[in-house]
């Protein structure tokens, strides 16, 4: 096999997307990336902050059976699947970037088309910040539907962004609209690659009933220590109570 291959290169329009394959020699295993410009998007080597989100965000639903789930950003796809080892109703996974999504319907990441052929999931190129201003919501056949859980990951961090336009969604406004688009009880997680922030754990408390910053530590080969990332979650008041009137 190749020690490195550049499966495809698109522009886009927030810069230059491409998908990697390569062999990591120190560690004798295969990976692939997604680079936007000279930005790491993802990497299949480093995924138990992604997988974590989906997990803690949909153990924390008081229901899972039948529950309607929406992921912010495709990637490689490790939070979508991981979502869908939970016994969901539907998934709806919305990227603004058309590639990412071609990608998982040719199989060509790890996974295959394991999510664009699994009759729970369905893959949408959408802006995502901008739907979750608006009053119709994300899901074009359904206006203003509600979902029990809302799991992002598209930038780096609340303070390190891809793209300057999606400032304002992690300010406490921006939040409070984002829950307007969960059930009563609905949970948000949201993915982080730096450790717990108190600031940002302030906004998410201002925005959500019930709040909390979740640390995901795990071993780096690479640089021979523990990273820590975060999974934020908040949780929507339940219909009737003070919190949600």
């Amino acid at each position: 096999m190749r020690l490195f291959e550049e499966l495809d290169h698109r522009e886009t329009p927030i810069g230059p997307l491409s998908l990697r394959r390569r062999q990591e020699l120190s560690l004798k295993v295969e990976v692939y990336e997604i680079k936007l410009g000279d930005e790491f998007l993802m990497s299949s080597l480093f995924t138990a902050s992604e997988i974590a989100l989906a997990h803690l965000g949909l153990d924390a639903l008081a229901k899972q059976e039948g529950a309607a789930v929406l992921v912010g950003g495709l990637g490689l796809g490790y939070t979508a699947q991981a979502a869908l080892e939970h016994p969901i109703g539907s998934l709806l996974v919305i990227d603004l970037l058309e590639p990412v999504i071609d990608w998982h319907r040719q199989g060509l990441l790890p996974m295959g088309r394991a999510l664009a052929e699994d009759e729970r999931c369905r893959l949408l190129a959408g802006d995502f910040f901008a739907l979750a201003r608006s009053e119709a919501g994300f899901d074009p056949e359904q206006p203003s539907r509600r979902f029990d859980a809302i799991l992002l990951d598209i930038d780096h961090s609340p303070d390190a962004l891809l793209d300057d336009r999606s400032t304002a969604f992690y300010r406490p406004e921006g939040l409070q609209a984002l829950a307007r688009h969960l059930r009563p009880g609905g949970i948000f997680g949201l993915w982080s690659n730096e450790p717990p922030d108190p600031n940002f754990s302030q906004r998410m408390e201002a925005a959500f009933a019930q709040a909390r910053a979740a640390p995901v530590e795990f071993y780096n080969p690479l640089q021979d220590r523990n990273v820590v990332q975060t999974v934020y979650l908040g949780r929507k008041a339940e219909k009737g109570s003070q919190a949600e009137s």
